[in-house]
């Protein structure tokens, strides 16, 4: 554990480092490329329908979160967690990127959810974030396999129903008293069993959070719209490559906020198609929308609380 512990920094900064490195290397090669590509009007237009989207795609998300502490039967506000859901999701770019669910186990318990409940539920989102891009990827796998095999599918499905698995009732019930317990070494108070427990499995929360996958892909498919055009034939290929390079900026550790890793893991499974050139500028674009849409929410969730006070 000790070894463990002492490694971690340094697979942080291993990964960080190489994936700047590879960045940094395509864009060298291909800067030239990159300066010579303008934006039409038309271009500027899907920009601002992708910053629409991607914000949109963040309320999804922060409805997901309000309805996961519903079944939970929490007494929560939906519409207060959604507001708080869209302010604490800047801090993911700070560093550690945990700062982010700190804020969202703080709101809400204080929305009147127990500590045992927010926790289980700021832990239940990233894998239903996880299960709906890998739900994604398979259902457009066609292009991933012709280019990468079976095999790379077949790690896709294993890691799915392991993902899908460890979010069953049982499995989360023993979480809740896992946290339980920990709650009880912390505080040395007797408080009993938890009183509420997950009762069905979380399917609705799962279509909730594909939806929200695919508005974050729609979001993606203007950027690129805006900078080439796509064909019908090319939209399997983005939405699959999108998804698993948006999985992987999940739960890879690294930079705050998946920066980096999702460039890079975007531009490696897309090179073979597209320009490197092409490619460069539309995650810089993108991760450029995503910003704003994220930053636009917090504001607009400030607003939406000074004007209710």
């Amino acid at each position: 554990m000790r070894v463990i512990r002492r490694l971690k920094p340094l697979i942080r900064w291993g990964i960080l480092g190489g994936t700047l490195f590879f960045l940094s290397t395509v864009l060298h090669q291909h800067w030239q490329k990159v300066v010579a590509i303008r934006l039409e009007s038309t271009g500027l237009a899907c920009l601002a329908i992708a910053l629409g989207v991607t914000l949109l795609a963040h309320i999804c998300a922060g409805g997901v979160w309000s309805r996961l502490l519903q079944d939970l039967r929490q007494p929560v506000n939906g519409v207060w967690l959604v507001q708080a859901y869209l302010k604490t999701t800047i801090a993911k770019y700070l560093p550690g990127n945990v700062w982010h669910y700190y804020g969202r186990i703080t709101a809400a318990t204080k929305a009147g959810a127990t500590l045992e409940m927010a926790t289980v539920s700021v832990l239940l989102e990233p894998l239903l974030m996880a299960a709906a891009a890998l739900v994604i990827t398979l259902v457009c796998s066609q292009p991933i396999v012709a280019r990468y095999g079976l095999p790379i599918i077949a790690l896709q499905w294993f890691t799915l129903v392991i993902v899908l698995a460890s979010m069953h009732p049982r499995v989360i019930n023993l979480l809740v008293h896992y946290v339980g317990k920990l709650k009880h070494k912390a505080t040395r108070t007797d408080t009993g069993s938890p009183s509420f427990k997950l009762e069905h499995y979380p399917l609705l929360p799962l279509v909730g959070e594909i939806g929200f996958l695919l508005l974050r892909s729609i979001g993606f498919l203007l950027t690129f719209l805006a900078i080439s055009p796509i064909t019908l034939g090319q939209l399997p290929l983005l939405l699959s490559a999108f998804s698993l390079a948006w999985l992987l900026g999940l739960v890879v550790p690294g930079a705050p906020g998946g920066i980096g890793v999702f460039e890079a893991m975007a531009i490696a499974l897309l090179g073979q198609t597209f320009s490197p050139a092409v490619l460069l500028s539309v995650v810089a674009l993108y991760r450029l929308v995503s910003i704003l849409a994220e930053t636009a929410g917090a504001g607009l969730a400030w607003l939406d609380e000074q004007r209710l006070l």
